[in-house]
């Protein structure tokens, strides 16, 4: 087998360099550990960016993969499959909503929500068409697509790649009155995530979601909620959004739906909404295929049978417990709500890629967010213990 470093040089002498990884080869996984391609076992603390809330190849989820490749893996959306329906019905009623439409990856559901609220303001609210606007919050992160990074206010994600979409307005995030203020006749949605993880762990303040929510209501404005990273128990509850009791308009998901197995994502909505696409306006080959279906049907299944959304909240207060009460010279403050939490750094800390380096030579594999952020979000099914022995390799790094 080719060494760590073997690997390295290959894949980034044909690979194209949009991502800057830390150097560890990983090989296999299992619940909340990793292995290099050395043997090296690592604990970690990524999650692949919340997708593997159930853990490295959780056995059930294991199983529903094998068994549906052994029988059917695609169909696209011309047939019927006998997955498709379970799945949307299971999610419809775990969410409270009417319909669910399928895509593969987070920042196609974000595209299927910009879409469907455009629609629903030509034809329900009557903007004229062509004219509909969508009102985002400042440091927003919603995918990579051209239309998507027309609406980021991160230079980095939009530099070199316009002309951009246009129809967005970009306000203060955590601020209900800059969005209130900034919705016009001509605005159809408001989107928003209840948590700004790729900005680095940006929790708003207490009871902005509910607020935001009544105030589109108020306004004839939906609510589109990306809860893509959010979503699924991340936080300590099933939604992000059931902390405040601020059911959206549109419900935007991925990431841990596909149980860290298979790529899979959705919008969820009501009938007056969703409803409003008809054949031919929207697609994906891939989207809705029995395979991801019932990948996702049993990934979602374990997380609400086993409860996942409690063992966040419990094990994420106990680890922002631990972490808060290492002593350092370098941490400005610990953040974060269920085991979505953020480490900020102060600035004099010379950034967080060199904790995060340290880190992974410890058998700790995190990742820097926003340079001055380390990012801590590991698999939800984390135990106590294996809680205590992170902290134990975090505080010497972060006390130095």
């Amino acid at each position: 087998m080719p060494t760590s470093k073997q690997v390295i040089e290959i894949t980034e002498r044909y690979s194209a360099r949009n991502y800057h990884p830390l150097d560890v080869v990983l090989t296999r996984g299992e619940g909340v550990w990793v292995w290099d391609v050395e043997g090296r076992k690592y604990l970690d603390m990524l999650s692949s960016y919340s997708a593997l809330n159930q853990g490295h190849r959780h056995p059930r989820i294991m199983k529903a993969l094998a068994d549906q490749a052994s029988q059917l893996t695609l169909t696209s959306r011309a047939f019927h499959n006998d997955r498709l329906g379970p799945l949307c019905e299971y999610m419809c009623k775990l969410a409270g909503m009417d319909l669910m439409l399928p895509m593969n990856t987070g920042a196609e559901a974000v595209e299927t929500a910009i879409k469907i609220a455009r629609k629903w303001g030509y034809l329900v609210k009557g903007i004229p068409r062509g004219e509909a606007e969508i009102i985002v919050a400042a440091n927003n992160f919603h995918g990579r697509t051209v239309t998507v990074i027309s609406f980021s206010s991160e230079e980095l994600y939009r530099r070199d790649f316009g002309p951009y979409t246009p129809g967005f307005r970009i306000v203060e995030y955590g601020s209900a009155r800059a969005i209130e203020k900034a919705i016009g006749d001509r605005t159809a949605a408001v989107m928003i995530e209840p948590i700004q993880g790729e900005a680095g762990i940006i929790i708003p303040p207490e009871g902005y979601i509910s607020k935001v929510k009544e105030i589109c209501a108020s306004r004839r404005v939906l609510f589109a909620l990306d809860e893509i990273q959010t979503g699924f128990c991340r936080t300590g509850k099933l939604f992000c959004y059931m902390h405040e009791d601020a059911k959206p308009d549109l419900l935007i998901l991925g990431k841990a739906m596909g149980g860290g197995v298979f790529p899979i994502s959705a919008v969820l909505s009501m009938k007056d909404i969703l409803g409003l696409f008809t054949p031919g306006e929207h697609g994906s080959t891939f989207g809705g295929n029995p395979l991801a279906c019932a990948v996702a049907h049993e990934s979602v299944k374990v997380l609400v049978e086993e409860k996942l959304d409690e063992r966040s909240a419990e094990m994420g207060e106990y680890f922002m417990g631990r972490l808060r009460s290492l002593p350092s010279p370098h941490v400005e403050e610990v953040r974060g709500k269920g085991l979505l939490i953020g480490v900020q750094l102060k600035k004099e800390a010379g950034g967080a890629r060199r904790f995060c380096e340290a880190l992974k030579d410890k058998g700790l594999l995190c990742k820097e967010t926003h340079e001055d952020v380390i990012r801590f979000a590991p698999p939800l099914v984390i135990t106590r213990d294996e809680i205590d022995w992170a902290v134990g390799q975090v505080g010497p790094v972060l006390g130095r």
